[in-house]
């Protein structure tokens, strides 16, 4: 059992930060994988309408981190029906989902917490 198969099964917090935080690259590829399978080059295009062109992914990055997201099982390759050329398109699978689940509860922690922590001190 790998590091990500314990993140997986094991929900304590000690598990979890184990595969947490994701990097910004890895957030915004599984956030543009999140609501339909893309090819690469639709990858790149929704990450830098996402990020309002902050961040711009080299391809080398991109499938780079598409392998490491193969790898461990966060996203998987189906063909796509429409292509004549046999792209490959990605899509998130459960753990992959679960993973960005997690991080984006993660977030959502800190970004009350220094809510608070900033609302504190101004008052």
């Amino acid at each position: 059992m790998t590091l990500h198969d314990m993140a997986f099964y094991d929900m304590s917090s000690e598990a979890v930060m184990e595969s947490l935080p994701l990097t910004e690259p890895v957030m915004l590829i599984l956030l543009s994988l999140a609501d339909q399978p893309r090819h690469g080059y639709s990858i790149l295009k929704d990450i830098e309408q996402m990020s309002d062109r902050r961040v711009v992914l080299s391809t080398g990055t991109l499938y780079g981190a598409l392998r490491r997201l193969l790898d461990d099982e966060w996203i998987e390759r189906m063909e796509e029906e429409e292509s004549s050329r046999g792209r490959q398109a990605y899509r998130l699978t459960r753990r992959g989902r679960s993973q960005l689940q997690l991080e984006v509860g993660r977030m959502k922690h800190l970004t009350r917490l220094a809510n608070l922590r900033i609302a504190a001190k101004e008052a």
